[in-house]
């Protein structure tokens, strides 16, 4: 999955924290076009992560649920990392998390948590 998509889905997640999704709200907050979300839509309902129909609300499946909730809880613990163990801003955590939760390898993500927990441990 790509990382627009990744994005495409973690904001349909998002959104359903507060209730319905519609396309107009995606694209309002992704600050996209219509035809952009309808067209990232289509790819991800092709994966079977979302249902929609046009003019309908867009709903995840069980599987898209299930991505979703990894996508954020790795977007979290990136934030939590930045802020706690780095030391920076929550704004600029939030920006550099969103970044980086795309490219890191499960294997230093798996390590920063080792280190974070680690520090945490010790007192740090």
């Amino acid at each position: 999955m790509t990382e627009s998509l990744e994005d495409y889905l973690e904001m349909v997640s998002f959104l359903s924290d507060e209730g319905e999704v519609r396309v107009t709200d995606i694209a309002a907050r992704l600050n996209v076009s219509k035809p952009s979300v309808h067209t990232a839509l289509k790819n991800l309902e092709e994966q079977e992560l979302i249902q929609h129909k046009r003019y309908q609300n867009v709903t995840l499946t069980k599987k898209g649920s299930q991505r979703a909730a990894a996508i954020r809880k790795k977007h979290q613990f990136l934030t939590d990392f930045l802020i706690s163990i780095v030391g920076v801003d929550a704004a600029t955590a939030e920006r550099d998390a969103c970044k980086m939760e795309h490219v890191l390898s499960p294997e230093t993500l798996r390590r920063m948590s080792i280190l974070a927990t680690n520090l945490k441990n010790n007192g740090l």
